[in-house]
């Protein structure tokens, strides 16, 4: 199985794909391309060489409201009103790989694209929107804490999630 995660292009066929939630799958093959478009979000799909289409993750820029957070962190914030963060706004897998990784595979690429962007902007966070309890135990997974006025929108500090990509990067 050769497989590449790339900017999503109108030459991507969408029809196939099937993660098993409606929502999901009419936003990926009726509003991807134009939230890409008017610059809403960035796409970005994993092609299989057979399958083709087989993930996909939107990644778009966020403003957190400081009184968001847990007070134990806003209080080591400046007070400003808005700090600056990204949204993993979508992210599914088809249902045809279902338990190969593509998911763990699509948050860390989607994790890294980031912590690359921020070495030239600044993001504090990353952030997620958890769709049911599944959803957010994946999220967990990866380090990611609900918010406590809001329990299904959840945050990753891009500091933790640098610090641990470079101990798994290990010495060099």
């Amino acid at each position: 199985m050769g497989l590449t995660i790339q900017p999503l292009a109108r030459t991507h066929d969408r029809s196939a794909f099937s993660c098993g939630q409606d929502d999901l799958d009419a936003w990926f093959r009726r509003q991807a391309g134009q939230d890409e478009r008017r610059n809403v979000a960035r796409v970005f799909v994993a092609v299989d060489d057979d399958l083709g289409v087989v993930g996909f993750y939107s990644l778009g820029a966020f403003s957190l409201a400081i009184t968001d957070l847990p007070p134990a962190l806003a209080d080591k914030l400046p007070r400003y009103d808005a700090i600056p963060a990204a949204l993993i706004g979508r992210l599914a897998r088809d249902a045809r790989v279902r338990g190969q990784g593509m998911g763990d595979l699509l948050m860390a690429d989607a994790i890294c694209r980031v912590l690359e962007a921020g070495t030239r902007l600044g993001i504090f966070a990353i952030l997620v929107d958890a769709k049911d309890a599944g959803a957010a135990a994946f999220y967990r997974a990866f380090g990611f804490e609900a918010f406590p006025s809001r329990p299904d929108r959840m945050f990753l500090l891009t500091a933790t999630a640098r610090t641990a990509l470079e101990r798994l990067k290990g010495p060099p």
